[in-house]
């Protein structure tokens, strides 16, 4: 097999999946991190749930269909990773695609989430959802790609990427030079700034959402909820998380007024809400596809940049990143990534 030399920029969620996918096959993988630690940008502040059954356009369906098999997957290979399979609840929101959830009655949902205040008439469950804390995943995959071999640079800034006619070579650091021969931008946000000097559009840009963390004495919400008052699951016994969209930076709606919201909605919405205690309010910047879907695959006209930005990372990382490193070590393109692919713009 041929080993390649390849540095991945970023070690957030998708960075991570992909170092674990290619360092197990024996690659030559450099992660090279601003930050001091791992999912220190938007995953750290991600609502991290599986989510598979909102709705997509019909050619990305089988990317979400196989999300939840991959994580099945990886969860047989990596027997430390949690994951809350604890299934998803939604009302009074936009359907879901029709042929994934089961409808419950009031009856069934108090038997499901027993410290509710109030029950809609009628909701929809998906039971193969789940959710992860988004920071030890993606810190256990990193170590694991360390056991691979794989080497982390920490405290690093990518200042750019080097080309040679139409090839990338590797990146320059602020600790130095690093040669490649496939570079993957994992770099959520940060991926139009680095590919711009190549003279390579992509249609990125940030899409801002808030999280807000809570202290509860004891287990609140058993499943992931999601209607038109709240969002929130269990991230432990003992913390709870909420997601928000955000508005603007104002005063009245601005991610602190938001979070404030979200958090007295739920002390009003649970049985013993009074007890909840605030902990954080922290908005992530999101990267979001002009389109919204991800975007995969090596550039067509830049030799060894292969891209990876994609929403939502936590649904689709595993997956892609396993589809990803098969096309970069194989040299045979995935057509369940065709959807994919930046000529689409």
């Amino acid at each position: 097999m041929n080993k390649q030399k390849i540095v991945i920029i970023g070690a957030g969620i998708v960075g991570a999946c992909m170092a674990y996918h290619l360092a197990k096959r024996n690659q030559d993988v450099t992660v090279i991190e601003r930050h001091s630690a791992a999912a220190r940008e938007v995953t750290e502040k991600s609502f991290a749930w599986i989510h598979t059954t909102h709705r997509v356009a019909p050619e990305y369906w089988h990317l979400y269909d196989a999300a939840v098999e991959e994580y099945h997957t990886l969860q047989q290979e990596l027997s430390e990773l949690k994951i809350h399979w604890h299934g998803a609840l939604t009302w009074d929101t936009p359907p879901l695609r029709e042929q994934h959830f089961q409808k419950l009655n009031r009856e069934q949902l108090e038997a499901l989430e027993p410290n509710l205040k109030e029950y809609p008439d009628e909701a929809m469950f998906v039971s193969e959802e789940g959710a992860v804390d988004p920071i030890a995943v993606t810190e256990l995959l990193l170590s694991k790609a360390q056991e691979y071999g794989a080497k982390i640079q920490f405290d690093t800034n990518v200042t750019q990427l080097k080309q040679e006619g139409s090839r990338l070579v590797g990146v320059h650091t602020s600790k130095g030079f690093v040669e490649s021969d496939v570079v993957v931008l994992a770099a959520g946000t940060g991926t139009p700034e680095l590919c711009n000097p190549l003279g390579c559009h992509v249609p990125v840009t940030s899409s801002p959402s808030i999280l807000i963390r809570m202290k509860t004495a004891n287990k609140r919400i058993h499943t992931l909820i999601s209607n038109a008052q709240f969002e929130a699951r269990q991230l432990t016994d003992y913390t709870l998380l909420a997601a928000e969209d955000y508005i603007d930076e104002s005063e009245e709606n601005g991610p602190q007024a938001v979070g404030k919201r979200a958090y007295d909605t739920l002390r009003r919405s649970l049985k013993h809400g009074k007890q909840l205690e605030l902990e954080s309010i922290k908005v992530g910047w999101r990267p979001m596809p002009e389109d919204g879907y991800p975007i995969v695959g090596f550039h067509d006209h830049m030799n060894g940049l292969y891209l990876t930005v994609m929403h939502s990372a936590i649904t689709l990382a595993p997956l892609i990143a396993n589809l990803a490193a098969s096309e970069i070590i194989d040299g045979k393109s995935r057509n369940e990534l065709d959807p994919c692919r930046l000529s689409r713009f």
